[in-house]
């Protein structure tokens, strides 16, 4: 069974740091790329980040790249979210998900299966 499931998430103070975690089965990460999104309320689900099926390279997006790195252990089968610095802008649920490709002005239209998500606050 084709599965992602997030964790990590909870409650952070502005200027700290978190990582989350996206446990995978049911597919092989060296024939699939790995996204992670996020959500806040009112708007749209935006790509912050994907590594490709080789683990070869990875894209971020332009206004996010300098506070966010991801990383992989296929081992573990888990995919990580490193978030440094956080914000209150960047309270929101945050997705990982299996693509196609990894293309991040492209990966959301890739996606063929998400996790559940996991909650992020930023708060003092």
């Amino acid at each position: 069974q084709l599965q992602l499931v997030e964790s990590g998430g909870g409650l952070v103070q502005p200027g700290g740091s978190l990582t989350l975690s996206c446990r995978f089965s049911g597919f092989r990460w060296d024939q699939s790329a790995i996204g992670w999104f996020r959500q806040a309320p009112g708007k749209e689900r935006e790509a912050i980040s994907c590594v490709s099926s080789d683990s070869k390279f990875t894209q971020y997006s332009f206004s996010l790249k300098e506070r966010f790195a991801i990383s992989g252990d296929n081992a573990e089968r888990t995919c990580y979210l490193q978030m440094t610095g956080p914000e209150e802008e960047d309270t929101a649920i945050y997705y990982c998900a299996r693509a196609d490709l990894c293309d991040i002005s492209g990966v959301r239209d890739s996606v063929n299966h998400w996790g559940q998500g996991t909650q992020v606050t930023v708060s003092s």
